[in-house]
């Protein structure tokens, strides 16, 4: 992981350490549950931070002896336990928000309100310079963590507007809008393990080294066929490994080919596909006989 990744990681640390003490205290002071249950959630979000920023240093280790294939998926393991947290977190918020609705509703308060907006707002924020380096990085573990932050978002936005309705219920005396904020909880939670299945589904998809998508495998093959002396691509797989994709391919090559032209077509197939592909870390390229007659000979 890029230097940039570590950095923003770091950012989003020191903010979820600073968020859930915001939430937390004000939600107490003010007796918002919807606030406290938030702040516990980014309480969550505090060690899933510190294992993307682990497993960014593991994953920027070379590859060693016993790791020859170096240590990228400490990244998609951190994705994982990101996915659990958010799961476990939104359950949580399941569980409060329910039990709020058989007890007597608590005063609103703008402060609170204030508070869910702050962190509506800096969410948001991290949530698109996290995505934007992710992305632009290939880091799981990055990535992972800027969709907690728009998990967060969700939570918040849902803090913002349970708090909101039960202010203006309080203002115009409308019966049950105190509720407004455990109801928003329960949705916004859905949202919430909705994404942690996701997350936690692309990472195991991740270790179980799944091929790339159809559509990658689509523009390896043809690139595979625009170097010369290739007649047919017999496979291909790719998965991916951390912030690289590692491709493993089977091509024809004419059979009158001394072994130093058939090197030259195999050196020259790596080298296209890494100069066109960009994620891709790693090609191994096995060659096979192509015969005029369509003898085949593996």
């Amino acid at each position: 992981m890029a230097n940039k990744s570590i950095f923003a990681v770091w950012i989003s640390l020191i903010s979820n350490v600073l968020l859930t003490i915001l939430k937390i205290v004000t939600g107490l002071v003010f007796n918002s549950k919807v606030l406290v249950a938030d702040g516990i959630h980014n309480a969550g979000d505090v060690v899933a931070t510190i294992a993307a920023l682990t497993s960014a240093l593991v994953s920027r280790k070379p590859a060693d002896e016993d790791h020859p294939y170096g240590h990228g998926k400490a990244e998609a393991i951190a994705s994982g336990m990101v996915a659990l947290i958010l799961i476990a977190a939104a359950l949580l918020m399941v569980y409060k928000s329910v039990e709020s609705f058989f007890e007597p509703p608590a005063h609103a308060s703008w402060i609170a309100l204030l508070a869910a907006l702050v962190s509506l707002i800096w969410k948001q924020a991290l949530y698109m310079y996290c995505i934007r380096i992710g992305r632009a990085e290939n880091s799981r573990s990055l990535i992972a963590t800027a969709y907690d932050h728009i998990a967060d978002v969700y939570a918040s936005a849902a803090a913002f507007v349970g708090i909101g309705i039960a202010l203006i219920g309080d203002h115009y005396h409308i019966a049950y809008t105190e509720y407004g904020d455990s109801a928003a909880g329960i949705i916004v939670s859905y949202l919430v393990i909705r994404l942690g299945f996701k997350m936690g589904k692309e990472a195991i998809d991740i270790l179980m080294d799944k091929n790339v998508t159809n559509e990658q495998l689509a523009q390896l093959s043809s690139i595979i066929y625009s170097v010369p002396n290739v007649k047919r691509v017999d496979s291909i797989r790719a998965r991916e490994l951390g912030n690289a994709i590692i491709v493993d391919v089977k091509v024809s090559v004419p059979n009158q080919l001394t072994v130093k032209q058939g090197h030259d077509v195999s050196r020259e197939v790596k080298k296209t596909i890494m100069q066109r592909m960009k994620l891709v870390g790693d090609v191994m390229v096995h060659l096979n006989p192509w015969y005029e007659d369509g003898e085949e000979e593996e």
